[in-house]
């Protein structure tokens, strides 16, 4: 069995890594164990050295690390260098304030002293999507490994190299190599690795249905997990809004990673009054924007990751018009051969159709309308997914209210929904649970030990 980096743009093989045996796992895993009881003990001056080593290396080497997301996922390379600045600030922040987030807390009780204490878990194990190649593994890489933790990567099978250029970056920035290690192995040794007493908990980015296949795994085992799954964030548009700024964001917000985002806006909920002025901005935004090869810098979106994706959006779609959605703007595959797949607009999106039920993982955006902000909000709140949403409107106490009642686990006012160190990410209902980022992402996989003093 051999695990194939493919480019997606040209259809050519790049290259083939035998996947690993059930030995070399086995000899990884045993390594990892023994790297786990060692760099616990390491102070947390001398893990941030290596993470700033790391953010350091990242920042040198974001041209090489691009060029590898451009022809393994078709990411344009300039997303691909923001991508690799973005892992580097997150180490970075980490390296600043994991010691303070992982500081003792005193607690006032009936007796004498009493205080939380936070220690690592050990072995955490990160199945990892291809959609942010690095991204998604630094997120949860930075702040385990400054908790003491260490890390073993089982990453999507088409981005290898990504995944060993990672593994080369945390080794070159001094971590101990068995401290960080990829594992290029297919899905099949994943619950092996679950069910092993050796990894402490597992953290998983990807579908719903890998994520309950894990989660079950796991709580068989009873093992910790922080799962981030789907998501078909609604970006709410209300009469009021600053209707250029919202349409502008929203082919932006649809567009990131040519839709092949977690949090990339896809249901678009636009109060009554301005729907058909918002569509006609939207298609004006979209049109814009220029299809290419993701090696070259004029290049705003390349193609889907892969063919069978690409398929299955179409049929989406399909499906959808057939079940009574209407296209306002044109686009798809081109050829069912390539995994190009140009912008669409789906209005007229109702009940009972795929694109109102399910995530639609591209460049397809569905427009909704809404009668007014409390129809909005239901409108919003009537999806089995709760990552990310956000709010346009000029009214702040409106917008905080709605906020409040959004079922999801961040809302962004008047801007784009978006990962960021200093707040917690993360969703509710089918979209997962658990928080990555922030104090509360450092605080996953760590022992929240409570330590009581008698008089």
């Amino acid at each position: 069995m051999a695990i194939e980096s493919l480019n997606p743009y040209t259809g050519e093989v790049l290259q083939s890594f035998p996947a690993f045996s059930a030995a070399a796992t086995e000899q990884v895993l045993a390594e990892a164990h023994q790297a786990a009881a060692a760099w616990r003990t390491t102070s947390f001056a001398e893990r941030a050295a290596v993470l700033r080593r790391a953010a350091e290396l990242l920042r040198r080497r974001q041209h090489e690390l691009a060029h590898f997301m451009a022809i393994e996922m078709g990411k344009p390379v300039r997303d691909g260098r923001a991508e690799a600045q973005k892992c580097a600030a997150c180490c970075d922040y980490y390296a600043a304030h994991a010691e303070g987030f992982l500081a003792d807390e005193e607690i006032k009780t009936e007796t004498g002293r009493s205080f939380l204490s936070y220690a690592p878990l050990g072995v955490v194990l990160a199945i990892m999507p291809w959609n942010f190649p690095l991204w998604q593994v630094v997120r949860f890489a930075a702040p385990a490994l400054m908790a003491g933790n260490v890390g073993l990567l089982k990453h999507a099978p088409n981005v290898p190299q990504c995944a060993l250029a990672l593994e080369s970056i945390f080794h070159d920035a001094g971590l101990p190599p068995a401290a960080f290690r990829t594992l290029l192995i297919e899905t099949e040794p994943v619950a092996g690795l679950i069910a092993d007493d050796r990894v402490a908990a597992i953290t998983l980015t990807g579908s719903e249905r890998a994520g309950a296949a894990v989660a079950a795994a796991a709580g068989q085992h009873i093992k910790k997990t922080v799962l981030e799954l789907g998501g078909s964030d609604p970006f709410i548009v209300l009469a009021d809004a600053d209707l250029a700024a919202a349409a502008k964001t929203a082919a932006q917000a649809r567009m990131i990673n040519a839709g092949q985002s977690c949090i990339a806006a896809k249901r678009f909920i636009i109060e009554a009054p301005i729907h058909d002025e918002f569509v006609r901005l939207l298609t004006e935004s979209l049109r814009a924007l220029r299809y290419g090869d993701p090696l070259d810098e004029a290049t705003d979106y390349g193609p889907l990751a892969r063919l069978d994706l690409a398929a299955t959006l179409t049929q989406q779609v399909t499906d959808s018009v057939a079940q009574g959605a209407t296209v306002a703007l044109a686009g798809g595959q081109p050829d069912p051969r390539s995994p190009r797949f140009d912008p669409i607009i789906l209005t007229n999106v109702r009940p009972g159709q795929r694109a109102y039920t399910e995530e639609l993982f591209g460049p397809v955006a569905l427009v909704l309308s809404a009668q007014d902000a409390a129809d909005a909000v239901r409108l919003a709140n009537d999806s089995r997914f709760g990552l990310g949403a956000a709010v346009w409107t000029q009214d702040v106490a409106k917008a905080e209210q709605m906020a409040r009642q959004l079922e999801s686990g961040a809302v962004f006012i008047n801007g784009l929904v978006k990962s960021m160190n200093e707040l917690p990410f993360g969703g509710v209902k089918k979209s997962g649970y658990g928080r990555e980022l922030s104090y509360l992402g450092i605080r996953e996989f760590v022992n929240q030990k409570s330590v009581w003093f008698g008089e």
